[in-house]
């Protein structure tokens, strides 16, 4: 079963968070579990998973972000980025109840603009460890400072501290609905 918190402090991401055991250092959770905080982000080109990312030197920088961070035990890249994919379509869904127009290329999420073609919502990276798959999802509450034209949540009307809390709570039901639909099948020949 999936263990969420919110964290209450701000932190700043950069790049260091996503680790296995990071979620328990900061806030005693042990198994599967997304914590979520408010704050900074400055990922250095060192720091970063993105393959092409780093080989072109685009660091990750927004002066304030939602931050969410998932770790999954024994799960596959596949697995963990589907379960990205999912996650980002989730929040989609969210922002459009919320009459946030908003479009999904692969895990990223975007803003229609006038003054350029579209600008970016949300940062997303999947990658595993030994143990667990991993997951950072950004999305920019502030994106001053951010390499790409960006849009964030303050600007769009929506609260990143009240979309973070929904979003636990939405990804803890997603994931109990994962594990019945596994538990109440069974197995065809």
């Amino acid at each position: 079963m999936l263990q969420t918190r919110f964290l209450p402090d701000e932190l700043v991401y950069d790049g260091s968070q996503l680790t296995t055991h990071w979620p328990h250092r900061v806030a005693g959770l042990t198994g599967d579990c997304l914590v979520a905080f408010l704050g900074p982000a400055g990922v250095p080109t060192e720091n970063l998973v993105d393959l092409e990312d780093r080989r072109d030197g685009k660091p990750i920088t927004a002066k304030r972000m939602l931050h969410l961070i998932g770790v999954w035990f024994g799960r596959t890249l596949v697995e963990t980025v589907l379960r990205q994919r999912l996650y980002v379509l989730r929040i989609a869904e969210r922002l459009h109840r919320r009459s946030v127009t908003v479009t999904v290329d692969g895990d990223d999420l975007y803003v229609p603009s006038q003054a350029v073609e579209r600008r970016k919502l949300s940062v997303s990276i999947a990658t595993v460890s030994p143990l667990a798959g991993l997951i950072h999802i950004g999305l920019n509450d502030d994106p001053s400072g951010a390499p790409v034209p960006a849009v964030g949540l303050a600007e769009l009307g929506v609260s990143a501290g009240d979309l973070g809390h929904e979003l636990l709570e939405l990804f803890e039901r997603e994931e109990r609905g994962l594990e019945l639909a596994v538990s109440k099948v069974r197995a065809v020949e």
